[in-house]
């Protein structure tokens, strides 16, 4: 499934929120060209009137992006952004030198339940802008010289999204941000 709906939870009712992400992901796959405007609107009305998160998985059952859904940022010095409404691949591959890269997930749409950052940082900071439901394990980094700062939360109930950091990081910094009010 496309979204972070448990397969093995189909009668747990859906909120706003999964009804939401549903919609997103379906006007994406829309965009990319995965659906004929006629099948876009019948998913969209399905999914508006979506009952429980086993309604909702079946929307986007055949949506599932692609094994090569890989955002690739190679950043030598200066300044990566991203922010606002961008859809989250399933992994990004991180190289840094000398830069700075900010990941702001607070509008992002979320498509998968797990995200993997493969990271190569040298002399570089990455700043993690998280939304309430992200959980960031740091655990696969190999730090030389390098500093990871983490908000420490449980994985709660309404966990969205789980970012796994893994890589090297040599005189780099991992940071997460809270969302600014």
């Amino acid at each position: 499934s496309v979204l972070p709906i448990s397969d093995d939870l189909p009668d747990l009712r859906a909120s706003h929120g999964d009804r939401d992400r549903v919609v997103d992901a379906l006007r994406i796959a829309a965009g990319d060209g995965r659906l004929d405007a006629e099948e876009l609107d019948t998913r969209l009305e399905r999914a508006l009137a979506a009952r429980t998160l086993g309604d909702l998985a079946g929307l986007t059952a055949d949506l599932a992006p692609a094994a090569d859904d890989v955002l690739v940022i190679d950043q030598g010095g200066g300044k990566y952004v991203k922010e606002g409404r961008w859809r989250v691949p399933a992994r990004i591959k991180l190289r840094a030198r000398h830069g700075r890269v900010t990941l702001d997930f607070t509008r992002a749409v979320i498509t998968a339940s797990v995200l993997r950052v493969d990271a190569e940082m040298v002399h570089s900071k990455l700043f993690i802008v998280s939304s309430p439901g992200t959980v960031i394990n740091a655990d696969g980094l190999i730090r030389t010289y390098s500093k990871v700062k983490l908000h420490s939360r449980d994985a709660a109930a309404d966990l969205l999204l789980h970012i796994e950091l893994v890589g090297t990081l040599v005189h780099a910094k991992v940071i997460e941000q809270r969302p600014r009010r």
